[in-house]
């Protein structure tokens, strides 16, 4: 799906096209969305370069992800968006050339979404593609903070959980999954400071002076995240080791119990199996007290046993 921005009288206009139609004039913003083939030729035919595809989007290499060429400025971010309690890192490929931006992905992404809505409803003052761009990562550095609160509040209630039996279990899956958010929200992080970093070293001389403010300061706050992002994984790590202790404590009572218990049944196992013996001359077995005496000894071998172990503080 291939759709255009157009600014006209301080007001943004939508418009979808085809394969086949011509930019219109005062396009701010082009972006495709999951394009096909032939939408790919289409963006070919008015570009100097080659295409990015969906693998050339996904490479890590830094001189595959911040470029130049003459299609202008050329940087593959990742883009987080929440799915149910699960973060997902989305690759979004950004072409700023000199009329547009230009950008392509193939997945919708939340906050492409959001920065539609603001220029619809006139939220935000923004005639330059560079202008653009930058809002978008401004909002993707504000989102990640969110992103970062969510997980502090989602681990304030795991330390109570992880010495509760019945909820072990799901403390276990709940520290994985926030350990899981939080690696993509630093990988997103450390992502857009390499890509602002980029514009701010290589693209210096097309940038204005509030555009390498906003830079600098987006830059900040991304300084300022990476500790939080650090303590949640130091945070991530207690609460896992703490579990596992906790569960493996629970463990050796289980073992505990059974050793006991096996101890406390051995004099009186020993017993039985003394009366179990087929020997011909044994004179309890004519004597009319030797079972009930069998089964006293039994008794009070156990009781003995049990209460030693409880005087000893082992039970």
């Amino acid at each position: 799906m291939i759709t255009a921005y157009v600014y006209k009288n301080k007001q943004l206009v939508t418009t979808e096209l085809k394969v086949g139609d011509n930019v219109p004039e005062s396009t701010l913003w082009l972006d495709l969305l999951k394009p096909d083939d032939n939408e790919r030729d289409w963006l070919s035919s008015f570009s100097a370069e080659e295409v990015p595809d969906e693998e050339d989007i996904k490479e890590i290499e830094a001189s595959a992800r911040f470029y130049q060429n003459q299609d202008g400025l050329h940087i593959n971010s990742l883009f987080p968006q929440r799915v149910s309690s699960d973060v997902r890192a989305v690759n979004v490929s950004f072409n700023l050339r000199k009329d547009f931006l230009l950008t392509i992905r193939e997945e919708d992404v939340g906050l492409i979404r959001l920065l539609r809505n603001y220029l619809r409803l006139g939220r935000l003052d923004i005639t330059t593609p560079q202008g653009l761009l930058l809002e978008l990562f401004n909002l993707k550095v504000d989102y990640l903070s969110d992103l970062i609160e969510d997980v502090y509040s989602v681990l304030e209630n795991v330390g109570e959980q992880v010495f509760n039996d019945d909820e072990l279990d799901d403390v276990f899956k709940l520290i994985t999954l926030q350990e899981d958010s939080n690696g993509k929200i630093r990988l997103s992080l450390l992502d857009t400071q390499r890509s602002l970093r980029y514009m701010q070293r290589y693209y210096r001389e097309s940038l204005s002076d509030e555009n390498l403010k906003s830079i600098r300061e987006m830059l900040s706050d991304i300084e300022s995240l990476m500790p939080h992002s650090q303590f949640i994984f130091d945070k991530l790590q207690f609460l896992l080791d703490a579990a596992m202790g906790f569960s493996g404590l629970q463990q050796n009572k289980i073992i505990k119990i059974f050793s006991v218990s096996a101890v406390v049944f051995l004099p009186p196992t020993l017993i039985a199996s003394s009366y179990g013996m087929n020997f011909h001359i044994m004179p309890e077995l004519d004597w009319r007290f030797g079972y009930p005496m069998a089964v006293a000894l039994m008794l009070a071998s156990a009781a003995g046993t049990y209460f030693f172990f409880k005087r000893k503080g082992w039970l």
